[in-house]
């Protein structure tokens, strides 16, 4: 019998992958889920990246149940829980990225100190309460920090992504780890400056449009491009 969603389990292990390749996490700390029709793939526990095979992919469904020989990642319940309440989440990808860690160890968020912490959907990146690792109260304390949000920390733990597939929520990762370590610098000399909450709900606006290839004209908080240049006209001749 062929094994179901082999190009997404693979898909998985190369995310998975990449985020040690890219330096967001390390050994076989991390995670990360994608939605199916039905439930999730979920990365399995325990197992190196570099050794894991599709089949070790663990399907799950909405219910809580997990199909298979292999036991899913220790933090399944706030893949699952995510998945179950938060229709626009594709895929969650968790890390233990050294800054934003590092953060969540002194208990703080990323604040809007740049006006790129909007990428994540607010105008702040939260911190969520410490809970033991794979806990229902871990759980818990992530879906409120990821209220109207697409990431958090978890305090004394790491940080979570979500968004609507594997490619866009590892970047959105790679950006907050790049904020985390931004904001961790500007910390080393003082207290950062923050946006006004007026300037970052202005920002927040101007990205909704931001990386479309048209603009909808009534729309004044759009990033408008440029007019687009008329074709020059040949000079004639004989």
């Amino acid at each position: 019998m062929a094994l179901k969603h082999q190009r997404l389990r693979r898909q998985l292990i190369d995310t998975c992958r990449r985020m040690n390749g890219l330096g967001i996490n390390q050994g076989t700390s991390g995670n990360a889920s994608l939605r199916i029709d039905g439930g999730f793939l979920i990365t399995p526990s325990g197992i190196p990246y570099d050794d894991m095979r599709p089949e070790q992919i663990v399907e799950m469904d909405l219910d809580g149940r997990y199909h298979g020989d292999f036991l899913p990642s220790s933090e399944w319940r706030f893949h699952y829980d995510i998945m179950c309440k938060r229709e626009d989440a594709g895929a969650v990808v968790h890390t233990h990225a050294n800054f934003c860690t590092t953060l969540a160890c002194l208990g703080r968020g990323i604040p809007s100190f740049h006006y790129m912490v909007a990428v994540a959907g607010g105008p702040d990146i939260r911190c969520a309460p410490y809970a033991t690792f794979g806990t229902q109260e871990l759980s818990d304390h992530a879906l409120k920090a990821l209220k109207d949000r697409k990431a958090c920390l978890l305090a004394n733990h790491g940080m979570i992504c979500l968004g609507p597939d594997l490619e866009k929520t590892l970047r959105l990762a790679v950006e907050v780890e790049t904020l985390a370590s931004q904001y961790w610098r500007a910390l080393q000399v003082g207290e950062p400056k923050l946006l006004p909450k007026r300037e970052m709900t202005r920002v927040l606006a101007r990205f909704a449009s931001y990386g479309k290839q048209s603009v909808d004209a009534s729309d004044a908080a759009a990033v408008e491009p440029p007019k687009k240049a008329r074709p020059k006209r040949r000079s004639g001749g004989k």
